[in-house]
């Protein structure tokens, strides 16, 4: 189930099957084709237009928020479409839903700024990443994820503790954790998440490409 799903990073996954879709790139290596680019939010680890530009062609389409969307409009980004909590679109053949993402006790990512998280459907497979957000009631709403993608490092998004139980109310057929060994976080979150999980969820650590 896993076997397409590639974490280069961070926030950052290249998925491949029907169509090559890349989530936040940040720090990208080497250059790429992306079809699709997934972006949450504005913040410079997630919206990063020198990183874009490393995975755009010409028929690349950027999903995203309107601000990012403004961050972007003075390279190459692409088609853009922006999208805000609660849309559903199609983007050359790929369901996307943009549902919130935000934090309930911190001032980094407020509900008020309409920043997303994403469900798409690749490959047969729904699958959620979940952006930065801490762990939200609208999680209980999310049907039928394959795999979800949750961050577990703490301080500007969910702590693991936090994060499993955010994915018991998702209940995804597997989970995987995301969002440190860069900027914040380390792998003993990571760690810590898929113990708190064992024999509820089963938890991949993917390794860092």
């Amino acid at each position: 189930m896993i076997q397409n799903i590639h974490w280069l990073g961070h926030d950052t996954f290249k998925i491949t099957g029907d169509k090559i879709i890349y989530t936040d790139p940040f720090k990208i290596k080497q250059k790429d084709t992306a079809d699709i680019i997934l972006i949450t939010h504005e913040h410079f680890d997630h919206c990063s237009p020198g990183d874009i530009e490393k995975i755009v062609g010409p028929d690349t389409v950027i999903v995203t928020v309107s601000d990012c969307a403004g961050k972007l409009a003075g390279g190459k980004p692409g088609n853009i479409r922006t999208v805000e909590p609660g849309d559903i679109i199609n983007v050359q053949g790929i369901d996307i839903e943009a549902v919130p993402a935000y934090n309930t006790d911190k001032k980094f990512h407020t509900k008020d700024r309409g920043w997303v998280g994403y469900i798409f459907t690749v490959n047969g497979r729904r699958i959620y990443i979940a952006g930065d957000t801490d762990h939200i009631p609208e999680m209980k709403t999310f049907k039928d994820i394959d795999i979800a993608l949750l961050p577990v490092s703490g301080t500007y998004v969910m702590t693991a503790e936090e994060a499993a139980r955010a994915a018991l109310d998702i209940k995804p057929a597997l989970a995987v954790p995301m969002h440190y060994g860069s900027i914040v976080g380390g792998k003993n979150d990571a760690e810590r998440f898929a113990k708190e999980l064992k024999g509820k969820i089963e938890v991949v650590l993917l390794n860092e490409e």
